[in-house]
């Protein structure tokens, strides 16, 4: 029996189809987006999607699970040696399951949380109100000073008054590096548990180009996407055996039934790309890139977040304008340039309007730009932003747009 897609689905074909000439056609910018590689895709796709296997390498609950025993003990294996750490689930659907998965092991209901306020930079799953984690946890928040940096005597400060079960480390839209740690003293110094959510910046953590979690935090979690540009997924590391295995309860009955075993396959392909030489090189030219991009909007005279970057995003702030984040991320998409509204430190207006905007740098520099092509890119953004009604001149840039896009081709035909 055999169906191609084209022919068994147009509709579906049409879709994948259309999604292509975007991601060529136009400047991916979210933060938390990437392009991954052609053979991630491909295991994807493979097989493996008709097995199921639960449980464990080697403690499943059905049978003909040799290769995927193997498939997983080498994601384990090799994120393990991505991270330098004993014990890894590379089972976790996503990094909210991941962080569920974490609370579930180690915290009763009720217990307390303290993580990054949302607008401040962090995420829903570290103790925000609309999520599980804020539902089920007493949570507590700390946040950036008007410089837009963490002020690590503060959180101190806050630990030492809420007392704490775990302390979660780690943003959404952070643009500077995380002191772990200086986390670790917090933690220790009020008895803790100390979480590091790693999944924005663990690419840049595995190349050694952001300090590592390792050995400060008791227990961390990624996403295999994001700057990794492995498959859409999570993971779980730890070096403590007693966490371990909390953890893998937790996954596995605790939240979730069989694991995706084709993905699991595709974030052990994204895992021996990040172990490659040329992964340590495409960090730096990560870092360059966002460097650049924040340095031209400064010029320009936007208002970035602690004004510059560490890492792979920039955070641009509108509190001072008119406009919105909402306004300007209409503006650069209807141009060709894709970002993300965002909340920001002070922020005046809706989650669903926000004050500002949040651009990344992982997706084109996985499409071979560098700094020459973000400076550019950086200009024409504040060309829309300058004139942020201006329809005649969004539809001229992103002609340009398209031009510049045509030299960097991330995938010539989509992977079925």
């Amino acid at each position: 029996m055999s169906y191609e897609i084209e022919k068994f689905d147009p509709e579906i074909f049409e879709a994948i189809e259309k999604e292509l000439t975007r991601q060529n056609d136009h400047l991916e910018m979210i933060a938390s987006e990437n392009f991954t590689l052609p053979a991630v895709m491909e295991a994807m796709g493979s097989v493996l999607t008709n097995k199921y296997a639960e449980g464990y390498p080697g403690k499943r609950y059905y049978g003909g699970c040799e290769n995927a025993d193997k498939v997983e003990q080498i994601a384990i294996d090799r994120v393990c040696k991505l991270f330098d750490c004993k014990f890894a689930n590379v089972q976790p659907h996503s990094g909210s399951q991941a962080n569920g998965a974490v609370y579930a092991a180690l915290l009763k209901p009720y217990d307390k949380i303290l993580g990054m306020d949302l607008s401040h930079g962090g995420h829903l799953t570290h103790g925000s109100k609309p999520s599980f984690s804020g539902k089920n946890y007493q949570s507590f928040t700390y946040g950036v000073e008007l410089d837009g940096r963490i002020n690590y005597d503060k959180v101190m400060e806050i630990a030492k008054t809420v007392q704490p079960k775990i302390i979660v480390c780690g943003a959404s839209a952070y643009a500077r590096e995380i002191d772990f740690k200086k986390f670790r003293e917090i933690a220790d110094e009020v008895g803790a548990i100390l979480f590091a959510d790693v999944a924005h910046i663990a690419g840049l953590v595995v190349a050694g180009e952001h300090m590592s979690p390792f050995p400060y935090a008791d227990v961390v979690t990624t996403t295999t996407h994001k700057t990794l540009a492995g498959p859409r997924g999570g993971a779980i590391m730890t070096n403590d055996e007693d966490i371990a295995k909390k953890i893998n309860s937790a996954i596995f009955p605790g939240l979730q039934g069989g694991p995706l075993v084709h993905v699991i396959a595709a974030k052990a392909v994204g895992f021996k790309h990040n172990l490659s030489p040329e992964w340590k090189e495409y960090a730096k030219n990560v870092k360059a890139n966002a460097s650049k991009l924040a340095e031209v909007l400064v010029a320009r005279g936007y208002d970035v977040v602690s004004g510059g970057t560490d890492n792979h995003l920039v955070l641009v702030s509108f509190l001072n304008k008119e406009f919105s984040g909402k306004d300007a991320d209409a503006a650069l998409g209807a141009a060709g340039i894709t970002v993300n509204k965002n909340t920001v430190p002070g922020e005046t207006r809706s989650p669903f309007v926000t004050s500002g905007i949040r651009i990344g740098s992982p997706a084109l520099t996985s499409r071979g730009m560098g700094v020459k092509e973000f400076e550019w890119i950086a200009n024409k953004i504040a060309d829309v932003l300058d004139n942020i009604n201006d329809s005649a001149l969004h539809a001229k840039i992103k002609e340009e747009v398209k031009e510049l896009a045509s030299n960097f081709i991330i995938y010539d035909k989509p992977i079925y």
